[in-house]
């Protein structure tokens, strides 16, 4: 009995000892509810703290960024879409109205810059256009020094004549053939095909009511020995092609082993004869070749490499001011291009050039290679047409034309470009700014065809209808008061300022600029002559090509590997 009541005492003191769980009144649960909803947990080890808010300043930099991004990619998108539009429209020309009979036929020779710019601002619906050249494409020469050592590829500076004709309202008739002679007194051209390929004919005469000649000019050579035989010419697209072949063709042959030190600096040594815009561009682009590219793929030979520019006149470039001359050529001293003015050439042989210095002492240079880029003459069917008007056509410099650029001696027939003697320069600038004159006086010429053969046919109308007589007369007189005021102003040349690149990425621009010039160089004028270069060609295909061209070379620099 004992150890059975020590039992149940125990059992009372252990039961005693615990805690008594209590039910909470209805107003203590719920504020246990409420203070439960309201109070977050205990965050535990595995848990991260929370972010703090973000500030004002980096919320609006993210919707700035935001907004370029979007912005960014609606411009590539939308950039990429019109330049696809547009390309896509140059490639698909609409079609064009046929030859029209009751039109006049207007014959337009050659293809250059007064040719093109005639071409691309004449309204085609006021004639019957035939092109006859014997270059089916418009070639932009202020770039062909960059041709000429890899700067840029041929194709890219030339435009298919076709193109622009193409895109015309009036159908344009395109004869790529050479004009062989004018006569002015029966009005007709006679063209020959001079391809490699001729067919069953390959003569033909045509007869015009108007002629646009734009024939351009040749080198000059002033009848100097040997530079037809050995010197490279500048003024077409081949003679960029032959100089870059024979430019290599000296670094190579340099390389050759077994060449004596005597040869290697014969062989590089190039000589550059003229001291305008063309032969200071093509010094300009050897030197970048050499600085850019040669030093790396020839290193035991670039630095025998040398480029000596030669001038008749007492400094280059002359059309530029005296503080451009001067920067010009303290540039070239730092590329060590020498440069000898006052100094004529005598001769050009095989392996070197005769010069006669300022002292009028004779000089044998050895040179690898000589550039011609010393003026222009005009061509054999310039000169067949100034003898058949020897009362009007005397000046030996080219055609002479009045204020209208109307060939004097000659009825219907114009003249413009380097084939003329005008007071102006022959340059690009000028021609091209003729061809644009040129074809709003003969949009006024159709015009005044038109008012006047409407007359014709009012005159020969017979009425006896004194009102219907009356009213006749009213329209006679209409016309002639407008036939009055179709009067074309005489062209003025406007200059919009020279440029030329001198190497080293550095350019030279003399611009007007209200009552003066202001004559700018160095870095900021190259990025300006390259821009300004751009938008002057002539289509969206050549800008591309032309800007595709400078980045590759770039990126990976220009080929030295030679046909």
């Amino acid at each position: 009995m004992h150890t059975a009541r020590s039992r149940v005492l125990l059992t009372r003191h252990l039961a005693s000892s615990r805690p008594v769980a209590r039910i909470p009144s209805t107003r203590t649960h719920l504020l246990l509810r409420r203070t439960t909803a309201t109070t977050p947990p205990p965050a535990s080890s595995s848990t991260q703290p929370l972010a703090p808010p973000r500030s004002p300043v980096s919320k609006k930099w993210r919707n700035f960024l935001q907004f370029l991004g979007r912005a960014t990619l609606i411009t590539i998108f939308g950039g990429s879409a019109v330049f696809y539009y547009l390309s896509q429209r140059d490639k698909h020309p609409g079609t064009q109205l046929p030859f029209d009979p009751e039109k006049k036929t207007l014959v337009v020779l050659g293809s250059g810059w007064g040719a093109t710019s005639l071409l691309t601002t004449l309204d085609t619906t006021d004639y019957n256009v035939v092109v006859i050249s014997p270059k089916n494409f418009f070639l932009f020469t202020p770039l062909l020094p960059s041709v000429a050592v890899g700067t840029l590829n041929s194709r890219s500076i030339i435009q298919p004549t076709r193109y622009i004709t193409r895109h015309k309202a009036r159908t344009v008739s395109v004869i790529e053939a050479e004009a062989t002679d004018v006569d002015p007194e029966n009005k007709t051209v006679t063209f020959i095909d001079n391809s490699e390929i001729k067919g069953a004919t390959s003569s033909r005469t045509i007869q015009y009511d108007y002629l646009v000649y734009a024939v351009g000019a040749e080198t000059q050579t002033f009848n100097i020995p040997g530079v037809k035989e050995h010197a490279v010419f500048m003024k077409e697209l081949h003679d960029a092609e032959r100089f870059q072949r024979g430019f290599m063709d000296c670094v190579e042959t340099a390389a050759f082993p077994g060449q004596s030190p005597e040869e290697i600096d014969r062989l590089l040594h190039m000589v550059v004869v003229g001291g305008g815009p063309t032969g200071v561009e093509v010094s300009g682009e050897l030197h970048d070749f050499l600085e850019d590219d040669l030093k790396h793929w020839y290193p035991e030979l670039a630095g025998r490499i040398r480029i000596t520019l030669v001038e008749a006149l007492p400094s280059v470039l002359p059309m530029f001011s005296r503080q451009l001359i001067d920067y010009t050529e303290s540039t070239f001293k730092e590329s060590k291009i020498d440069i000898l003015t006052k100094t004529m050439v005598k001769e050009v042989k095989e392996k070197s050039v005769v010069l006669q210095m300022p002292d009028k002492s004779i000089k044998e240079v050895p040179c690898g290679l000589v550039v011609w880029a010393a003026g222009n003459k005009g061509r054999k069917i310039t000169q067949d047409l100034m003898a058949k008007l020897p009362e009007t056509q005397t000046n030996r410099r080219g055609l002479t034309v009045d204020d209208h650029l109307r060939l004097k001696g000659a009825d219907g027939v114009f003249a413009i470009g380097d084939c003329t003697a005008t007071s102006y320069a022959p340059t690009a600038q000028v021609a091209s700014q003729q061809g644009a004159y040129l074809a709003r006086v003969l949009h006024q010429l159709a015009k005044k065809d038109s008012i006047e053969q409407r007359l014709k046919k009012l005159e020969e109308i017979q009425v006896e209808d004194p009102a219907e007589k009356e009213k006749l007369e009213k329209e006679a007189k209409l016309l002639q008061s407008q036939l009055a005021k179709v009067k074309p102003r005489a062209f003025q040349y406007s200059h919009q300022g020279s440029l030329a690149y001198i190497g080293s990425e550095r350019a030279i621009a003399d611009l007007p600029f209200m009552n003066g010039n202001v004559a700018t160089g160095g870095v900021a004028t190259y990025l300006f002559w390259r821009s300004a270069y751009l938008s002057t060609l002539f289509s969206l295909r050549n800008r591309t090509l032309v800007a595709t061209d400078w980045l590759k070379v770039r990126l990976f620099g220009r080929d030295v590997s030679r046909e």
